[in-house]
């Protein structure tokens, strides 16, 4: 039940919750499923594009955070001194905004299509906004 499959603009990803190190942050965004959004690419962070969620509470805290998520992580940041938000690492990322370095809980990895990530980051960067859809497998 830990399987997902993303699709983000016309890419497919399989993916997996990482409910062991974010049980928290995975029963909650669990709950939002089948969510459909749109990605745009980071301002501050580097190679990333990012779901903004606004003055959105979820509640939680942080679990399993980092400031480097790796290519085909996801990390969700609970909001605090920045609004809340969902980043998907294509490149190099160190997360920040404008107040500054910021962590994001570790909650989903992709684990099949990453040789498509690269693309579908730079296709967001040059054209703009894309459809994205988190369902279980």
């Amino acid at each position: 039940m830990d399987k997902l499959k993303i699709t983000a603009g016309k890419f497919t990803f399989g993916a997996k919750f990482e409910t062991a190190n974010a049980p928290k942050t995975v029963a909650k965004f669990r709950s939002l499923l089948p969510y459909n959004e749109k990605i745009i690419h980071v301002r501050w962070s580097g190679e990333g594009c990012w779901i903004p969620l606004g003055d959105l509470d979820l509640g939680l805290g942080y679990e399993n955070h980092t400031s480097y998520p790796a290519p085909g992580q996801f990390i969700l940041y609970p909001g605090g001194i920045s609004e809340t938000e969902i980043l998907l690492a294509y490149g190099g990322v160190h997360f920040a905004s404008k107040m500054g370095q910021l962590a994001g809980n570790h909650f989903i990895t992709i684990t099949e299509g990453l040789e498509n990530l690269y693309t579908l980051g730079r296709t967001v960067l040059w054209e703009g906004a894309q459809s994205i859809r988190f369902e279980l497998a």
